[in-house]
């Protein structure tokens, strides 16, 4: 299997994948080569990682547009985290919105808030110019934060193609919302090199980087080592009563004993319990859990 492993000597982790494969050039071009035409930036995080989730190389491409983020999947997010960031975002001069673009309350507040800034557009250019003009926003993103569900949330109808995999978006397609409105849904993009080892890890724990060429139990450890400081709530909470001084591999055999999840011979079944863990981590199993805080 691929895999993600630990240099030991260095403390990085390094992705042994071709990080950046064509289709992600092509969406970078794609996205670059489409700016001209919008007007308003959606950038849609995951209110769980809300800095891991953002592409470093958006700052650079959408500098001169107007941008609103939205933290996406904010039902799976500890709210109070949710708060601190988006007042840590309007300190940084944008403004942030939590969404569960599959909650209808959610989208249509989302909505609400994407046509007050389309109106504002559009009136200033009637006045400016005397043409009704239809204002376009990018719905932008890495993948699997939600961008699809989020632009069918908005539109009210499945016109974005969704999937339960990252990268499932590959072409552009323009949703129109109302007469003076139209979002384009654009492929998830990640950036050419993962050279933060936290980054790396978020991005695994929330299944942005596909499942088929990481080693699972790696990233099972790595989890549980985080979780024991930052949230041991939660891993208790599901699975029992555990010793959290233990290391991160020590404490996935002992969930496996606990759950029954066993080879024979008495042999704790790690392949099996680490996908559980991170299951249960990304279906919100566990709660409300934020892996990254503004204070941080």
């Amino acid at each position: 299997m691929i895999g993600l492993y630990l240099n030991s000597m260095k403390g990085d982790i390094l992705l042994n994948i071709n990080w950046y494969p064509g289709h992600m050039a092509k969406a970078k071009r794609l996205i670059s080569e489409s700016l001209k035409l919008v007007d308003i930036i959606l950038e849609i995080r995951d209110a769980r990682i809300p800095l891991s989730s953002a592409n470093p190389d958006f700052d650079d491409l959408f500098i001169n547009k107007s941008r609103i983020v939205f933290l996406n999947k904010s039902d799976l997010a500890n709210s109070s985290i949710t708060r601190d960031w988006i007042n840590w975002f309007a300190g940084q001069g944008i403004k942030a919105v939590s969404i569960n673009s599959l909650d209808p309350k959610d989208t249509n507040n989302a909505k609400n808030i994407i046509l007050d800034t389309a109106k504002e557009f559009h009136d200033e250019i009637l006045k400016r110019k005397g043409v009704k003009k239809t204002i376009r926003g990018m719905v932008i993103g890495i993948p699997n934060v939600g961008k699809s569900a989020f632009i069918n949330g908005i539109a009210g109808a499945k016109k974005a193609k969704t999937g339960n995999k990252p990268g499932v978006t590959k072409v552009k397609q323009w949703i129109k919302v109302t007469p003076y409105l139209e979002l384009l849904d654009t492929p998830g993009l990640l950036w050419p090199k993962l050279d933060q080892r936290e980054v790396a890890l978020n991005l695994a724990y929330t299944r942005t980087i596909k499942e088929e060429i990481l080693d699972t139990e790696e990233v099972a450890h790595y989890f549980l080592e985080k979780a024991k400081v930052e949230f041991p709530e939660a891993i208790v909470g599901r699975y029992g009563e555990l010793d959290m001084n233990l290391k991160g591999y020590e404490i996935l055999e002992n969930i496996c004993v606990q759950k029954g999840w066993m080879q024979a011979g008495g042999i704790p079944d790690i392949e099996r319990g680490s996908r559980h863990i991170l299951d249960d981590f990304q279906q919100g199993r566990l709660g409300r859990v934020t892996l990254e805080r503004p204070s941080k």
